[in-house]
């Protein structure tokens, strides 16, 4: 059974420490949290750089917080064996990743990560040098485009101070100690710092994780800096971001499941959408963090990389942009009168829900069978719906590249566009179905995404001729049920094969059936399908449009 770890006493030089064992790991989680909580205020009261928004101190804390939740819910996980070292410095990295708020928590989270590789194999104070120098190599590559006199620079001097190795508690005291003299030297590495008076924030904030490491394995509290001073001057609009300034004036920041060669192609858009771009973690689990003019795109990246969650967006400036006529710089209204606020532009199958949608307010281009809409007819979409902001739903897959073309194009005339991916005109119709024009730009975009992501789709079609599907081969004349753009299932008639698909998505819950019938589907098919919910999926409702000539037989949607 083991033994839990007795409560250090600073004052006592024998609880010094060998190896950073997993108790260890718990309690500097602890001080760590602890420390930046105590010093919050100070260092939000420095924070000048990158955004002057006063909340560094904030973020760090509540993201040392998370770290720590997270070790302790290791240790107190029922029935399992007592954590150990690689178990607890993981659990700590994890819960940073989780939980990183801002942009020096971002990059704290990614040197947790980095020491928890190295941690992970040994504990002695040998691995904690080579861990702080893997963590600030990680934590730099993490940061597009990186600055010294910065977070960055701190944890490049505290790896320089303890190169050498030696035992633990030694290596400790030489990282804090090489943080600290980096710390003082950060105004005069950063123009903006310098100006102001004060020393970095983001460093303040590492210098204070690194003193609680040391009074976790030498049983002391470090000596520590007097409190930097209030900043001597507000920057100037000109050194930070936001409105007022030249950077941007959004935060967005997300959690997201995709790919290594999906995030790698991600960096790449977001660097070139914005600035302070952070993107850490790795095995297909990354935070996200960049400052954007156009939060919409920066989501709609995401949602093209794979799977964005827990997304939060972040104006840096309390006041709403002033309307277009007020701007000196406005754009001149256009010839027919001034544009609209925002508008919806989607692209929909069929006249009958075409003339659906846009009794709903959207400006609606319509796909006929063999005739998807080019980028053109997109971009003349946007520019008719005459709006300032405008949400594209291309409604297809195979529209995505087009759509996006359009979409930069028309940003390149000053409208603002986010594209939101939908799949199927379903997803179109549930995006559709959420849009609020008087609620921000930015978080009509997210909800109307999370409506669409929420909705799974299908189709049926009939096959022309003979051929392979992922559900066996079919013969011209078959009913084909296409649930998220594969074949399912291969039937021959109309009624049955939409039974088993709609069986199918349902098996997985849902709360909403959508059914869109064409003309020249039986007239009786939607009323037996309604019916067949009813009946068999009490707490399921279900919705009937009628998409008119020119639309596939029958489309799905459960949300």
């Amino acid at each position: 059974m083991s033994r839990a770890p007795q409560p250090f006493d600073p004052a006592a030089r024998s609880d010094e420490r060998l190896v950073l064992d997993a108790g260890a790991v718990r309690a500097w989680s602890a001080r760590t949290a602890e420390a930046l909580g105590r010093e919050r205020a100070a260092i939000d009261a420095i924070n000048v750089f990158p955004v002057a928004d006063g909340d560094t101190g904030t973020n760090l804390h509540l993201t040392a917080d998370a770290a720590h939740r997270a070790v302790e819910a290791v240790f107190a996980a029922p029935g399992a064996s007592a954590p150990d070292t690689a178990d607890a410095v993981r659990a700590m990295a994890h819960g940073a990743l989780l939980g990183a708020r801002g942009n020096s928590g971002t990059i704290l989270s990614q040197l947790l990560r980095g020491m928890a590789g190295v941690l992970a194999e040994g504990a002695d104070g040998d691995h904690l040098a080579r861990a702080l120098a893997a963590a600030a190599v990680s934590a730099r590559e993490a940061v597009a485009r990186p600055e010294e006199g910065t977070i960055l620079t701190v944890a490049t001097a505290a790896a320089a101070g303890c190169a050498d190795g030696g035992t633990l508690p030694d290596v400790a005291r030489r990282a804090y100690e090489g943080a600290r003299t980096a710390l003082e030297a950060t105004p005069g590495q950063l123009a903006v710092l310098g100006r102001a008076g004060v020393v970095d924030a983001g460093g303040q904030g590492l210098v204070a994780v690194l003193g609680a490491l040391v009074e976790t394995v030498t049983g002391r509290a470090p000596e520590t800096l007097p409190p930097s001073p209030a900043p001597a001057r507000a920057p100037a609009p000109e050194e930070t971001c936001g409105p007022g300034g030249e950077g941007p004036g959004y935060e967005v920041l997300y959690l997201l499941e995709a790919e290594d060669a999906a995030v790698e192609l991600l960096r790449a858009r977001l660097d070139a959408l914005g600035d302070s771009l952070v993107v850490v973690g790795g095995d297909g689990l990354w935070n996200v963090h960049v400052h954007v003019d156009d939060a919409g795109a920066a989501v709609e990246a995401g949602i093209e990389a794979g799977r964005p969650h827990r997304i939060r967006i972040t104006h840096f400036a309390s006041a709403a942009p002033a309307p277009e006529a007020d701007r000196p710089d406005g754009a001149p209204a256009r010839a027919r009168g001034e544009r609209a606020h925002r508008a919806v532009v989607a692209v929909l199958p069929g006249e009958g829900l075409a003339g659906l949608c846009a009794e709903a307010g959207a400006t609606t281009v319509q796909a006929r069978p063999g005739e998807p809409p080019a980028g053109d007819d997109l971009l003349a979409a946007v520019r008719r719906a005459h709006a300032r902001e405008v949400v594209l739903l291309p409604n297809d897959t195979d529209l995505r590249s087009a759509a996006a073309a359009a979409a930069e194009r028309a940003r390149a005339e000053g409208i603002r566009v986010a594209l939101i991916p939908t799949r199927a005109a379903v997803q179109g119709i549930a995006a559709l179905a959420v849009h609020e024009p008087d609620r921000s730009f930015d978080e009509d975009v997210v909800a109307m995404t999370a409506a669409a992501g929420a909705t799974r789709y299908a189709e049926l079609a009939v096959a022309e001729r003979q051929s392979f599907t992922s559900a066996g081969v079919c013969q011209a004349g078959d009913v084909l049920g296409l649930i998220e753009g594969d074949v399912a299932v291969i039937g021959q008639d109309l009624t049955d094969t939409a039974r088993t698909v709609l069986d199918r998505m349902l098996q997985a819950g849902g709360e909403l059936v959508t059914l869109v019938v064409a003309d020249g589907t039986p007239p009786g098919l939607a009323a037996l399908l309604e019916t067949h919910v009813r009946r068999g999926y009490l707490a399921v409702d279900t919705v009937t449009y009628h998409a008119g000539e020119g639309a596939p037989p029958l489309l799905i949607g459960v949300e």
